[in-house]
């Protein structure tokens, strides 16, 4: 591990001399890749070296007691002798986190598809519910939530709403949100007082960039039609609403929510690209999964992944078996416990993964 980490310290150097050269620094391309590089080593770099300080710290602090000291002294250094060994073990273990391979697409923006499953006109009120959720989550991060296309039931809910969650980290916080959602409650609809079983799902997909993959206009048909309500009512008489299908693969985007067409394809592209560059990475994953099963799931949107009991204010994430008591306060945004539950599974897997690699 101590190897590997003195490399990336040298590779860290090297990247300061390089970005400091003048052929580096009017080379865009070169720069932004380079200041990317960099920047994801800082953190383990600088740990390291609070490491490689606290280790010399504590073998002087040793040597101390070679010296004649009086007992008020040699208990003040072995206090310290102490202090240090519990702060080189915190900072061994903070590295060996540091040092998991990270996800690519942690630090993307995400866009996110929530769509009414099991349950009628209870599950597309639910699915309206779960985008609340999100909304409110990612206000708390300072995040951006721009909605990109939603279709509305008569009633307040969402048969399928889709949208996107712009800000730093966004993928690497709500990536385990893929997944079958369940809710237990007595619907609005229902008179006599009964309990019911719903479903939602959630699939959250990392932002795709211009430069990961070519998306050529000429494999996208471009359809333009006008735009409805809830119902099916003519919201408008001009054909701003644009549909894009992605001749290779099938798939089929649409978006209403502009009243510009200009606007209304642009936030279609960005789901294109999404959803295009997601069945990409999906098919690379499973050829993988093919000769090696991955620790930490299959991923498989159709499992259920978590329960929101109304009734009792529980929710049960069945994945990692957490349970809380605060249904009411994760409605409404405060969902960091459970992510970070999530994280902390996802790591002690991968970093038992690589040990046993």
């Amino acid at each position: 591990m101590f190897q590997r980490l003195q490399s990336l310290e040298d590779r860290y150097e090297k990247l300061n001399q390089m970005l400091a050269d003048p052929e580096i620094i009017h080379d865009p391309a070169k720069l932004r890749k380079y200041s990317k590089e960099q920047a994801d080593l800082q953190e383990t770099v600088t740990v390291y070296r609070k490491y490689k300080q606290t280790e010399t710290e504590l073998e002087d602090a040793k040597t101390m007691l070679d010296d004649p000291l009086d007992a008020g002294m040699k208990e003040m250094v072995h206090d310290e002798i102490g202090r240090l060994e519990e702060g080189k073990a915190e900072l061994e273990e903070q590295l060996r986190k540091l040092l998991i391979p990270k996800d690519p697409n942690d630090d993307r923006n995400v866009i996110v598809e929530i769509r009414g499953a099991a349950g009628g006109d209870e599950a597309a009120l639910f699915a309206g519910d779960l985008f609340k959720m999100y909304s409110r989550y990612a206000e708390e991060q300072n995040w951006k939530t721009e909605v990109i296309d939603a279709s509305p039931n008569e009633i307040g809910g969402y048969k399928e709403i889709v949208f996107m969650i712009s800000g730093k980290g966004a993928y690497s916080r709500l990536k385990f949100e893929n997944g079958a959602h369940r809710v237990q409650r007595v619907p609005e609809t229902e008179s006599g007082g009964r309990i019911h079983t719903s479903t939602a799902t959630v699939a959250v997909l990392p932002e795709a960039e211009d430069v990961e993959f070519e998306l050529n206009e000429k494999d996208i048909r471009v359809d333009r039609f006008a735009s409805s309500g809830p119902g099916g009512q003519s919201v408008n008489t001009t054909m701003s609403a644009i549909r894009l299908t992605h001749i290779p693969t099938g798939i089929v985007v649409s978006c209403q929510e502009e009243r510009s067409q200009i606007k209304n394809k642009e936030k279609a592209m960005k789901v294109l690209r999404a959803r295009v560059y997601d069945k990409y990475q999906k098919e690379a994953q499973a050829a993988y999964d093919s000769t090696r099963k991955s620790a930490v799931g299959t991923g498989d949107r159709s499992e259920r992944i978590r329960t929101y009991n109304f009734p009792q204010n529980r929710v049960t994430d069945h994945r990692i078996g957490l349970t809380l008591h605060q249904l009411d306060q994760v409605m409404n945004g405060k969902i960091d416990e459970i992510i970070n539950a999530l994280i902390l599974n996802d790591q002690a897997k991968r970093m038992e993964q690589a040990n046993a690699g």
